[in-house]
């Protein structure tokens, strides 16, 4: 074996005969690609090399192609369709091209794969029709080799077994009364889920669900423990390979569990079918399980549900009679607010009706005191007839203006009170804290004295001194002291003030219950009571009533008015009540009979 430029010269000429061949021998020129692979040792450099150039020149893509012909003209037929898919699948395996990859991996394993799918259903399909046994041997061994072509091809590329799974070639070559051949392609479907254990996740569940059908359609149709093997061992690995699937089988097919028990029970795979029926009966357990609280909520819900629809039916008649009430007076309301309509409408009519008679009068008045007005005074009459109607024309207008005029001064006015009655409440409120801060002040206002009474307050003040001589203090020292003395002074007058208050309302408070104590001590007993009796200790004097009740009506009136207007001098503050009004009237209530209810 020798190269030129890297390239092995049998690869050359097997690419040169392929460009020169034309008389359809081109299946078989490429079977002596077996040969050339098999001259390299498995996973040497020597098989790498070989496949690149393989694929350089086309040979790879020459054998897909070549899959899709006719092969019962060719040479060998169907023996060298087979042959090609095992050179296919070689050159495929653990080969990664280095240029082109990407049209490899997403082009011509597809295709390979695909045209393999193809090669058998077309070989399978004579292999049923044929009727001699020589051929039948020989088209089966064909069948088994291009299905251990394609299990190797997807065995080294996994991407490819869902690709098989998907295509419909593959179910209908699965969906087959013959033993040999749905055994061979059972055996496909196993060898994709040990490859590739979570290809199921990946069908769509349609296909998922053909390929179920099939394997219990030849578990249940076929008693061939061959196929019932093979069936079994299939759904075993899907049921294993994607647990999801489980509770479809069991939902879906409910005899399966007892069909097998019967049929293929001591068929020769009791291992394989023991596992199977220990996962479909514990998925049936749960399932049953579900039903029955799926049954036990159903009941639930129900008895709930017939308990509410009784509740409400023993409601309905009251719902219905509120209801019809709620009807008819909506009812009666659109009635009385279509009447009030019309009613509305007919005003209207009669008022442009009234207008318009008013008009005709007063048109017709017209026409009759022109014909009464002399010939020679009509102009004249004229003229003061519209002398008099601009007037009222300019009367109404005038009095629209002033009158919008006024609305829109009442506001400016009202705001000019408000200000007033502010600032009038300011200087009051001001008026009145200057002379509490003059009442509290210690230091009065001087007093002008004679020179007489100044001289002889001179002289008490230097004996004073003489008797009692002051100690030399600083001016900070003084203005302390002074400053202490202040608030002495101001904290005595305050208290002092206070404590007369208390003072006073202690001195009414004992007289009020001396009074009370007395005319209780005086009353007579019950058995001598009369009326008049009962009412002196039960009314009130007339004063004071007549004060509560001005005191109240003046509370609930200032009570409505506005923030500002209880700044005015109609309003007294709670201080001055309290100063003024209030002692007044406890001094009024205290010495009056029967001020207290029984």
């Amino acid at each position: 074996m020798s190269a030129a430029h890297g390239v092995d010269l049998r690869i050359l000429e097997l690419a040169s005969k392929l460009t020169e061949s034309s008389d359809g021998s081109e299946p078989v020129l490429l079977l002596t690609l077996r040969d050339i692979l098999g001259s390299a040792a498995a996973g040497s450099k020597d098989l790498q090399r070989l496949k690149e150039d393989s694929y350089s020149y086309g040979l790879i893509q020459y054998c897909v192609l070549v899959l899709k012909r006719d092969f019962s003209r060719v040479e060998g037929a169907w023996t060298t369709a087979a042959g090609l898919t095992e050179v296919l699948s070689k050159c495929c395996v653990g080969f990664n091209p280095k240029n082109d990859a990407e049209d490899f991996y997403s082009k011509l394993l597809p295709s390979a794969a695909l045209n393999m799918l193809v090669l058998g259903r077309r070989i399978q399909a004579r292999y049923v029709r044929s009727v001699k046994d020589a051929e039948r041997a020989e088209l089966l061994r064909c069948f088994r080799l291009v299905m251990e072509s394609l299990c190797w091809l997807f065995s080294g590329h996994l991407q490819l077994a869902e690709l098989v799974l998907r295509q419909d070639h593959f179910l209908q070559l699965l969906m087959t009364d013959d033993v040999e051949s749905s055994t061979a392609v059972m055996s496909v479907l196993q060898a994709i889920l040990r490859a590739n254990s979570t290809v199921l996740h990946q069908i769509p569940e349609e296909t998922l669900h053909s390929i179920l059908d099939e394997l219990v359609y030849k578990l249940s149709a076929s008693s061939n423990p061959v196929t019932g093997n093979s069936a079994t061992r299939s759904l075993l690995l899907m049921v294993e390979s994607y647990p999801h699937l489980v509770r479809t089988v069991v939902t879906r097919y409910k005899g399966l569990r007892s069909l097998l028990s019967k049929q293929w029970t001591g068929k020769g795979f009791g291992r394989e079918l023991s596992r199977l029926l220990d996962i479909l009966y514990s998925s049936s357990y749960q399932q049953e399980e579900l039903q029955r609280l799926h049954r036990a909520a159903c009941i639930i819900q129900a008895v709930w549900r017939g308990f509410q629809i009784r509740k409400r039916m023993r409601k309905l008649p009251g719902a219905v009679t509120s209801l019809q009430r709620s009807f008819r007076a909506k009812r009666d309301q659109e009635m009385k607010q279509q009447k009030k309509q019309r009613e509305e409408e007919e005003l209207r009519e009669q008022l442009k009706l009234q207008r318009l008679r008013a008009m005709r009068a007063f048109r017709e008045k017209q026409l009759t005191l022109l014909e009464i007005v002399h010939a020679g005074q009509v102009e004249k009459h004229i003229l003061e007839t519209q002398e008099t109607s601009a007037l009222m024309i300019q009367k109404h207008w005038r009095g629209h203006r002033d009158r919008r005029r006024f609305l829109l001064q009442k506001q400016t006015l009202k705001q000019y009170k408000a200000a007033v009655t502010i600032q009038r409440a300011a200087t009051r409120f001001l008026k009145k804290r200057r002379k509490i801060r003059e009442s509290l002040s210690p230091w009065k206002k001087r007093q002008d004295l004679t020179d007489e009474e100044h001289w002889r307050l001179q002289q008490r003040v230097d004996a004073r001194l003489q008797l009692h001589p002051a100690q030399q203090m600083s001016l900070e020292q003084s203005q302390e002291l002074h400053g202490k003395v202040q608030d002495r002074l101001g904290h005595f007058l305050l208290s002092r003030k206070q404590q007369q208050r208390a003072e006073q309302r202690r001195e009414a408070l004992l007289s009020q219950i001396s009074t009370d104590i007395s005319m209780l001590m005086g009353a007579p007993s019950l058995r001598d009571a009369a009326e008049k009796d009962v009412d002196f200790f039960t009314s009130r004097s007339i004063p004071v009533a007549l004060k509560a009740k001005q005191c109240h009506s003046t509370m609930l009136k200032r009570s409505r008015w506005p923030w500002w207007k209880k700044l005015s001098d109609e309003f007294v503050e709670e201080d001055d009540a309290f100063r003024g009004d209030i002692p007044d009237l406890e001094h009024g209530i205290i010495f009056i009979a029967g001020s207290k209810q029984p």
